[in-house]
């Protein structure tokens, strides 16, 4: 099967200089914060964030939509340019990136990597409430909370330790220990952070959030909205910050110090971001991706077995179709012995029993569809389809388009057409690709790709045909809905 490529936004956009018609005001009365003893360098916290975000990519599914990505990003730069002097490392580089998993978390690595679950981001009533998770988070860095809780925590070595805090953060938010080096620690050593730790991050967070132009009162309202969430055990965010006592009433009298006169609160730019969320096909849950070997494997939607995943024996395709609804943003037919597999970049495979596996440590298919969504920002429907067969050529160096586009429509809507070949890395064989693009309202390309031997095609192709017509896109196009 031909491996999807995982996009990276190209560029990243740039947090904003100054707010439109917000003025902020410090004044005395505002809490005095002091970081915490460290005996780690500054240097030791880049190299402890660094090694653990490389472990983060294998362990859990990150996003990858340049929307998302881009929004989420715009936020953080922000904060992280309000951050007041004292506590500014010019060797920390903050990034902010989002985890495609329904938990309301988010963590922050030493030396400025970030992560905010989509969950979070769902969660959320307005831009204010993101960036009062985002502001906590920075301040856990800022301050260096990571190594200086590692310094009190172990006698280890720095040599031994550096490769371990972080990767205990990891473990706390997967939910369980992940080995970074020789030596595994309990999450809850270095991800627990302790509630004088906890009691600064929302006070700084809070000044942060000021000098960014945000309202401090929507971060203590968001963890109120964290806290209604978390039923009997609470969220894993809770657990890991820990109510340091009176957190909602403490923030809001940090507030009271701190005049910021026209707060961003909501935002266009907020409800676009709700809304492309949305659209998406639902986001598993922490635990299920685990269950499916972590971030670098498929997890299942909502067929919560395991799968078999034996590739061998083809099911042929049933004559009777299925309808399957992808969030709120699609509708689609295929064979009803076709299984649902959720993927982890904004697609769901659709493959029968015999026709997907895993093989080295990647989930593939042999016979069968992938329908998903890349953010694009390119003008027109046919240069945004040549950058996906492009991005799709780069992780397929056998990848060959066999003919040109041919115009149909999708859904309604105009749409383009093409057949790709490439060699299995599974059978070694011929394959061939349907490819079948569209346009949706936000300017994200959609697709539908279909898959089969070269041999068995042409008769696959006429099913991969009949579930592009039964498509259905629900994204204001024209006022289309189901």
């Amino acid at each position: 099967m031909v491996q999807r490529l995982n996009r990276h936004p190209s560029t990243r956009v740039a947090a904003a200089a100054v707010a439109l018609l917000t003025s902020v005001s410090l004044v005395w009365g505002q809490t005095k914060i002091v970081a915490p003893e460290n005996k780690y360098s500054v240097q030791d916290d880049v190299k402890a964030g660094r090694e653990a975000s490389q472990e983060v990519a294998k362990q859990l599914p990150i996003l990858r939509d340049d929307g998302v990505d881009s929004y989420v990003e715009r936020v953080g730069q922000r904060l992280a340019q309000a951050i007041p002097n004292e506590f500014q490392h010019p060797q920390f580089r903050y990034t902010f990136q989002v985890v495609n998993v329904s938990d309301l978390n988010a963590f922050a690595l030493p030396g400025g990597p970030m992560y905010i679950n989509r969950g979070m981001l769902q969660a959320a009533k307005n831009e204010g409430e993101v960036a009062g998770v985002l502001a906590h988070e920075i301040s856990h860095v800022a301050l260096r909370h990571g190594t200086a809780q590692a310094g009190k925590a172990t006698p280890y070595q720095v040599g031994s330790v550096l490769g371990q805090i972080a990767g205990a953060i990891i473990g706390g938010v997967a939910g369980q220990a992940i080995s970074l080096g020789s030596q595994v620690i309990p999450g809850t050593i270095f991800l627990k952070y302790g509630r004088d730790y906890e009691r600064q991050a929302d006070l700084l967070g809070a000044q942060i959030m000021a000098r960014a132009g945000y309202d401090p009162r929507d971060m203590a309202q968001m963890f109120q909205t964290i806290q209604a969430k978390g039923g009997g055990g609470g969220p894993e965010w809770l657990s890991s910050h820990p109510n340091p006592g009176n957190r909602y009433d403490a923030i809001t009298k940090e507030a009271a110090q701190l005049r910021v006169s026209n707060p961003v609160r909501n935002t266009p730019e907020f409800t676009q971001l709700r809304a492309r969320l949305e659209r998406m096909a639902p986001a598993p849950t922490t635990e299920q991706v685990m269950k499916q070997g972590g971030g670098n494997r498929r997890t299942t939607g909502r067929d919560t077995g395991s799968p078999s995943g034996q590739i061998g024996r083809v099911e042929p395709p049933s004559g009777r179709y299925q309808t399957f609804e992808g969030g709120n943003l699609f509708r689609l037919e295929v064979p009803s012995n076709w299984r649902e597999l959720q993927g982890n970049n904004n697609t769901v495979t659709f493959a029968p029993e015999g026709g997907y596996g895993d093989y080295q440590g990647q989930s593939v298919f042999t016979h069968g569809l992938q329908v998903g969504m890349e953010g694009s920002n390119a003008r027109d429907l046919r240069t945004g389809t040549n950058e996906l067969v492009r991005g799709l050529g780069q992780s397929n160096p056998q990848l060959r388009q066999s003919g040109g586009y041919t115009n149909i429509t999708v859904a309604g809507r105009p749409g383009l057409a093409t057949v790709l070949s490439n060699v299995s890395d599974v059978t070694r064989e011929q394959e061939r690709i349907a490819l079948y693009t569209t346009q949706l309202n936000d300017g994200s390309l959609f697709f539908v790709v279909g898959v089969a031997p070269a041999q068995e095609f042409n008769a696959y192709r006429q099913i991969f045909n009949r579930s592009v017509q039964s498509l259905q896109l629900n994204d204001g196009y024209r006022n289309s809905r189901y």
